[in-house]
């Protein structure tokens, strides 16, 4: 969704994923299969993110400073919290079944694992955060402008609601 927006705006698309990724390469991991962080290999990497919290504040660092540059649309679970002003934050809420239910159709996997990556991959990230920042992920919402339920939404309806709310506040456009 973020890339979707960064286009429609003429903003830079910046991902934290794919930073994260980069950081994976220089250590030794080989992200570059589709669905990587659902492999043993991507939850490796995320586990030894858990133990060693530099990786993620590395990513986030770089990432603020890119953010400090303005004009970028940011996928990233961190960056509601860390970024203070002017910024506009989105948070996409789908319940557990329906993330497996996307996780399955996009990287061609049962519902039963996808449902138990996502849930240790959830325990594993709300603990890095946790710990690095003091922010409970998926439980407080303060830093949020706008919170979309997108459980019952294709992803083109959730698309054309952002850019509803994004024309009507920042364009005045109705």
């Amino acid at each position: 969704m973020a890339k979707r927006l960064a286009e429609k705006y003429g903003l830079r698309y910046i991902s934290g994923g794919n930073a994260l990724k980069a950081l994976a390469l220089e250590v030794g991991y080989k992200p570059t299969e589709k669905g990587w962080w659902i492999t043993e290999e991507g939850l490796s990497f995320h586990r030894k993110r858990a133990k060693d919290l530099q990786f993620d504040q590395k990513v986030d660092k770089k990432l603020m400073e890119l953010a400090s540059q303005g004009n970028v649309v940011i996928d990233s679970w961190t960056m509601p919290w860390l970024l203070k002003n002017g910024c506009f934050k989105i948070w996409l809420e789908a319940s557990p079944e329906e993330r497996a239910k996307r996780l399955m159709k996009r990287d061609n996997i049962n519902f039963k694992k996808a449902l138990n990556v996502l849930k240790e991959k959830d325990e594993e990230s709300k603990i890095i955060y946790k710990k690095s920042y003091g922010f409970n992920l998926g439980e407080d919402f303060s830093p949020f402008n706008l919170i979309v339920d997108t459980n019952e939404l294709s992803a083109d309806e959730v698309f054309h609601a952002l850019c509803m709310v994004i024309d009507r506040l920042y364009f005045k456009k109705t």
